[in-house]
């Protein structure tokens, strides 16, 4: 199997499973996928009151939907009409940003396109502030390359940076920062890890700063590998009580290097997320915004039936 042929296969979290007739009918062009993704899914912070939404507030839970199939089966209980078709945002499953993208690989990797997920910080929500956010990244054959996408954003955002219009077709690096360049900004002093956050109104402290930057580089590569984790999940190295150790910060630092090319090996990414603290374990902490305590979760292996 190819680099390229790993990342157009389904993982065990975007695997579609019995949806996947329903999910082939959406057309193979990137911007009919984008468009079907962005209609899937209510962001339950940035799209709306519930209520004025007619969702009521115990949807709240939906934001812990973690497969595919799974959104896909909420789907399909909401609404049967073909994924590509309009639905009212009552019909849409409530999730975040990384459900946007998870359903578009989903998608994506059904038409045999090599699409993966990114997890990092996006510059174009607020003005200043480098705020938490997940994208998709499909392999380009014209330009020999990775571009990305964000199936969250309309066709007419304007960036909150500089007023000029997104792509979201086609992201810049300096529009959005991968775990590994987001690191990398910060510890060459480039950019300054208190302007890296969840939400800049948000004041608890694992949600911005370094801890935060730490995580979102864990995640992406927990991503690149094949394991598309809730945002809110917690292992390993991105909880360290006082930070990494000087060992644990070169691993680190060699991770961010290692993983910034946007063509890195998947040998690479796989001798990173083999180390121990690094691989998603069977167990994960969800710190999940629609429970009051954080929840212990089992996480089903890729390899298994429904897996690669």
């Amino acid at each position: 199997m190819t680099d390229r042929q790993f990342w157009a296969e389904q993982s065990a979290v975007t695997d579609p499973r019995e949806f996947s007739a329903w999910v082939r009918e959406v057309p193979g062009t990137l911007a009919a996928i984008r468009a079907t993704a962005r209609g899937l899914v209510f962001h339950y912070r940035d799209s709306g009151d519930f209520a004025d939404n007619g969702i009521s507030g115990g949807r709240i839970a939906e934001i812990d939907t973690r497969y595919a199939a799974d959104m896909l089966a909420r789907l399909a209980s909401l609404a049967t009409q073909p994924l590509a078709s309009p639905r009212t945002t009552s019909q849409r499953v409530v999730g975040c940003c990384r459900d946007f993208a998870v359903l578009f690989v989903t998608i994506a990797r059904a038409h045999g396109i090599a699409a993966r997920t990114r997890v990092g910080f996006a510059t174009y929500f607020d003005p200043g502030w480098y705020i938490d956010h997940v994208v998709a990244e499909v392999w380009d054959p014209d330009r020999d390359g990775w571009r990305l996408i964000d199936p969250e954003l309309g066709d007419d955002h304007m960036s909150a940076a500089d007023g000029a219009r997104v792509d979201p077709e086609d992201l810049t690096t300096g529009q959005f920062l991968t775990g590994p360049a987001a690191w990398r900004a910060c510890r060459s002093g480039r950019a300054d890890p208190s302007r890296f956050a969840v939400d800049p109104a948000l004041a608890i402290p694992a949600t911005r700063g370094w801890p935060y930057v730490r995580h979102n580089l864990i995640h992406d590569l927990a991503a690149l590998a094949g394991h598309e984790m809730l945002l809110w999940d917690n292992w390993g190295w991105t909880e360290i009580a006082g930070g990494p150790s000087p060992e644990q910060l070169q691993v680190l630092d060699d991770l961010a290097a290692a993983t910034g090319p946007d063509d890195v090996p998947l040998a690479t990414v796989m001798s990173f997320y083999e180390r121990e603290g690094l691989t998603v374990p069977a167990q994960v902490t969800s710190y999940s915004p629609a429970a009051d305590e954080p929840l212990s979760v089992a996480i089903q292996a890729a390899g298994s039936q429904d897996g690669r």
